[in-house]
């Protein structure tokens, strides 16, 4: 009756030890560290650079216990912190010989002690969130109606094009804010011209009215479209702190959006908020410019002449020097968009660049001229310039072009993204700055410890008082509860705050409910006669439904709490409902795996120990008297 199969076991074995592996590199702490990151957009942060890592600290005699690349960054894993600000020190040196223009960032870290073995499972410790680990906290605000003018004067040009190249004159095209204005002398131009908004510009919505002797057109930005460019705007600029939070050297960044033109970013570890300021409010602009291939120039190149008068050196990616002409052909302001891709017919990885009306006007009187030549894409940094590429142009170019050449799949993504998060796409401004020092995020990590340990340690005592064996089983499952709550925050690689560490603890208190519900089920079913193998079965099996209705309801106030909230409120809700449904396990099924094992092969049992049984007295019976 009270078996379970070995399929059963062999589930409650696998998770438990999942969960141990899982759960496991959270309590090896964090060991000082370094971490090189790319200060520049077009630096990458590779092999090469772990080698030259480790020859540096080689020769300076430091003995690092891991050297490791890290997605698009590389850690170094030290003993002491006094070893850690001298490797840093040789880093520096060893990777930027010029102070004056990094190419990478050396920053200073801490990093899991967890043992290889764990590493090579991909076992790795929840991350701490801002509250416990310190760092800075910023509330941008962004301008979506700066957005939405910059989307109308890219609009206003295009229109000027088109109804340029269909011969439809007007007598002059103004913008007031995000509103185009076109004058016109008859109505057959202005029909001629609504026709043409109509078909070509499908964002637009047009009215017109007599204007004096003349007629007016009003174009705007249908509302669907302004949601859609202030979507993009707000998308654009998440993408471009990404981009630039990396030269912080944040191993986890919180970057998110909250609510409609709102940006939160955190930053664990961060302490300098000059610098975070520094960083977010950084600009990054792209031009395009055409390659001087002249004599003097390819002197220059090889290093035994001079630049020609009106160019400019730079480097490319690569580290080769490229001769550019001063003269600027296009600002990244022009550019509207930018898609990686896979050419047709070379199958050779390429990106899709698209450009405004003027920008096209441009690119096609420049590339009928300078057919054959190489153009080059400059991005500028900190007022440094680097080449991304310089490619050959093959044949005329309008509103839409490629660049194509000697580049990886992974290559031309990353130079899409560049090309579309050089900048931002509208104005911030910071509404908010916290601070969180380091030694106030180890007071909330020590607190939230005790909670939750002081928390279970009364509940598993009041359990093991007053429901005997029956209690010593719900607390073992309560304990593997925890268990698993934390191996699955540490494998979705959750960050953990204080409003989860909260959860947690309420968590505890929720998860024994089941066991409650289960062990006064079965006293039950004792007072009523039933023995105590059918009392256990009963007893699971008839608190069963009362257990999955209150957990549903619970999980349903979870899930709204994470669909609506944000920010402390989601890191709460997350481990809310993860907690329920481990608890839902541990409690009804690890814990019936437990009450099998220990009774269910007993043929002959005569009663269990489930605490004090209560009885009800027989009622008193009343008799006539006599006489």
């Amino acid at each position: 009756m009270n078996r379970y199969p070995m399929w059963k076991y062999a589930i409650i074995l696998i998770a438990l030890v999942v969960g141990a592996l899982f759960t496991l590199p959270n309590f090896f702490g964090e060991a000082p560290a370094v971490q090189v990151s790319a200060a520049k957009s077009s630096v990458k942060v590779d092999s090469t650079t772990q080698v030259r890592v480790e020859e540096a600290l080689k020769a300076a005699g430091i003995t690092a216990d891991l050297v490791a690349l890290d997605g698009t960054s590389l850690k170094v894993r030290l003993a002491d912190t006094d070893t850690q600000i001298k490797a840093k020190d040789v880093m520096q040196k060893a990777l930027n010989p010029d102070a004056t223009n990094p190419g990478y960032v050396v920053a200073l870290n801490l990093l899991s002690r967890s043992p290889s073995w764990l590493r090579s499972l991909n076992a790795v410790p929840m991350y701490l969130g801002l509250d416990l680990r310190g760092g800075v906290h910023f509330m941008l605000q962004v301008d979506m109606q700066a957005a939405l003018t910059k989307k109308a004067e890219a609009l206003a040009g295009d229109i000027r094009s088109g109804l340029r190249e269909k011969n439809v004159r007007h007598s002059g095209i103004t913008r007031n804010v995000q509103h185009i204005e076109i004058l016109f002398r008859d109505t057959q131009t202005l029909d001629a011209a609504k026709a043409l908004i109509a078909d070509q510009f499908t964002d637009l919505q047009v009215s017109s009215a007599p204007d004096g002797t003349q007629y007016k057109l009003a174009a705007s930005i249908k509302p669907e479209a302004a949601r859609r460019v202030q979507d993009q705007a707000l998308k654009q600029n998440i993408t471009t702190l990404h981009n630039r939070i990396n030269e912080l050297g944040v191993a986890e960044p919180v970057i998110q959006q909250q609510g409609l033109d709102r940006i939160v970013v955190q930053l664990p570890g961060v302490q300098d908020t000059a610098k975070a300021k520094d960083i977010l409010g950084r600009t990054a602009t792209l031009e395009l410019r055409m390659v001087d291939e002249s004599a003097e120039a390819q002197a220059a190149v090889s290093g035994s002449g001079v630049v020609p008068f009106g160019s400019e050196r730079f480097l490319e990616r690569d580290g080769r020097a490229v001769i550019v002409k001063k003269q600027v052909i296009l600002t990244g302001d022009s550019l509207t968009d930018a898609q990686p891709g896979l050419d047709s017919q070379s199958q050779q990885p390429k990106v899709d660049l698209t450009v405004d009306a003027k920008g096209g006007r441009i690119m096609r009187d420049v590339s009928r001229e300078n057919l054959k030549k190489r153009m080059a894409i400059v991005l500028f940094e900190k007022g440094k310039g680097e080449v991304l590429t310089a490619p050959v142009i093959q044949g005329e170019l309008g509103n839409r072009f490629q660049i194509s050449g000697s580049m990886s799949i992974t290559e031309a993504n990353d130079l899409a993204l560049l090309l579309r998060a050089g900048s931002l796409a509208a104005p911030m401004e910071i509404i908010e700055e916290r601070t969180i020092g380091p030694s106030l995020g180890a007071e909330n990590i020590a607190k939230g410890f005790d909670s939750v340990t002081w928390g279970f340690v009364a509940v598993t005592a009041f359990m093991c008082v007053y429901y005997m064996l029956f209690g010593v089983i719900s607390s073992i499952s309560l304990a593997v509860n925890l268990l698993l709550l934390v191996a699955v925050l540490s494998m979705l690689q959750a960050t953990l705050t204080l409003p989860g560490m909260a959860a947690m603890a309420l968590v505890l208190g929720m998860a024994i409910d089941s066991n409650v519900l289960i062990n006064e089920r079965v006293r039950e079913e004792l007072r009523n006669g039933a023995s105590p193998q059918a009392a256990i079965h009963a007893g699971y099996d008839r608190a069963w439904a009362t257990i999955l209705d209150s957990n549903v309801t619970t999980l349903i106030a979870g899930m709204a709490l994470l669909a609506f909230g944000s920010g402390p409120v989601r890191g709460f809700a997350v481990v809310h409902c993860l907690g329920i449904l481990t608890s839902m396990f541990s409690g009804v099924f690890f814990s019936r795996g437990l009450v099998n094992l220990w009774y269910g092969r007993q043929n002959k049992l005569k009663n269990v120990s489930i605490g004090t049984v209560w009885r009800p007295e027989p009622e008193a019976q009343i008799k006539p008297s006599q006489g």
